[in-house]
């Protein structure tokens, strides 16, 4: 079998171990007889991967723009052609002019300066944990205390809590105010000696409502420490979609010494930590041992780099997309599928951004809703689709997919009922 040429070409590409396998399993399959034996070689070719690895292409049709467990926000296409032009030998950390040793990332961080031009000076780490861990670490320490707002010490997901990560680099914590209500006055009458930096944080996955008070970054510029404020979700500057959203350029412009955000949700790029502020502050960060284990590497710097050089990315595709268009999309699918012989309409739709932004915001939108066993059905496929269960119906929502993936979708639908 693995001189049946479409199963040797699979191996060059695929490896040998892998494909065998994929073969042993058909022909377990044949040998039970849920398979005709002529066909294990389509039944093979049907089920190898495009690359070896395990994970399974996905379609978003949750309507979750920023979906975490797959992976928050898919790179534009320009972030994919940088991340392949990047995985070969480069100039990563080499200038050419001389020959010698260059800044690393040096084309990201411009890029990064360039889109939030009142930074001091930027820096880039794995992660926005990270990013809030190198500022603990090189600011605070053993001895030295955080001033943080208690209604912002937040869980984030999968048991992560803030608290305990900051609390990890030896610095203590000096909560203000309550769960609910918090004023200047506070945070100014914890200040003392022993203060590294006051702390705010979004609370950027939940909304807090009723009989409640925060502080603008604003009203904390003059307490005599370092302003550290983490927006969460990467916006750099403001967006009509989202005027309750913090933006890096506006929050630096309030009085913030330093901004730490993610690179994966609202920016729309591969995931990191993006800080930017006071060129001293940035600096001592940079030069701390610490910031070694947390740098990125030269795929996460390329891609970053073309997310923000190149087109807007599809998570702003997605959240600036015209409802009107969705609907039109929809129906188009739908009767399509109508067509086929299946139960499909177009649905009007709410869909949210997710991933740890604009917690409460609802995005109007449409969708192609199907039987309830599709939802099973859909996601046993490759590519898998991911759709939401509503009221008994499985709703393919299009928020989040690229209209050049309608035709994709509708394949796959058609596929499923088949099986079912």
């Amino acid at each position: 079998m693995l001189r049946d040429p479409r199963l040797a070409e699979a191996v060059a590409g695929l490896g040998r171990e892998l494909v065998k396998g994929e073969i042993r399993r058909a022909q377990d399959s044949a040998r039970a007889g849920a398979l005709p034996a002529e066909e294990i070689i389509d039944a093979v070719v049907d089920a190898l991967p495009t690359a070896p690895v395990t994970l399974t292409p996905v379609l978003n049709a949750s309507g979750v723009l920023l979906h975490t467990n797959l992976g928050r926000a898919p790179l534009s296409d320009a972030a994919v052609r940088a991340l392949a032009e990047a995985a070969g030998t480069n100039d990563v950390e080499l200038d050419l002019d001389t020959g010698r040793r260059g800044r690393r990332g040096r084309g990201a961080l411009d890029a990064l300066r360039a889109a939030v031009a009142s930074a001091g000076d930027v820096h880039v780490v794995n992660n926005g944990a990270a990013a809030l861990a190198l500022v603990a670490t090189a600011l605070g320490g053993p001895g030295r205390t955080i001033v943080i707002a208690r209604g912002e010490m937040v869980e984030i997901g999968d048991g992560f809590r803030l608290p305990e990560l900051l609390e990890s680099t030896g610095t203590r914590l000096r909560e203000v105010g309550t769960t609910n209500r918090v004023n200047a006055g506070d945070y100014a009458r914890a200040i003392d000696d022993t203060t590294a930096f006051v702390l705010k944080v979004h609370p950027s996955n939940f909304v807090v409502s009723g009989f409640t008070s925060t502080v603008h970054p604003a009203e904390l510029r003059d307490l005599g420490v370092p302003l550290v404020v983490d927006i969460g979700s990467g916006l750099l500057a403001p967006h009509p979609a989202l005027p309750d959203e913090p933006d890096m350029t506006s929050t630096l412009a309030a009085g913030a010494d330093l901004v730490t955000a993610s690179g994966d949700k609202l920016l729309g790029g591969p995931q990191a930590g993006v800080l930017a502020g006071d060129a001293d502050l940035v600096h001592r960060l940079r030069r701390h041992p610490l910031a070694r284990a947390l740098r990125v590497d030269k795929l996460t710097l390329a891609a970053l780099e073309a997310t923000l050089r190149g087109p807007r990315p599809p998570v702003v595709a997605g959240l600036e997309a015209d409802p009107a268009a969705l609907w039109v999309r929809a129906e188009r699918l739908a009767g399509r599928l109508r067509e086929a012989g299946l139960d499909a309409q177009a649905v009007r739709s709410v869909a949210a951004v997710g991933g740890g932004g604009a917690p409460g915001v609802d995005l109007p939108s449409a969708a192609v809703s199907l039987p309830e066993r599709f939802a099973d059905s859909l996601r046993a496929g490759r590519p898998a689709v991911l759709g939401r269960v509503t009221d008994g119906r499985c709703l393919l929502d299009l928020r989040a997919l690229p209209g050049g993936d309608d035709d994709e979708l509708g394949r796959l639908v058609l596929r499923a009922g088949a099986l079912a």
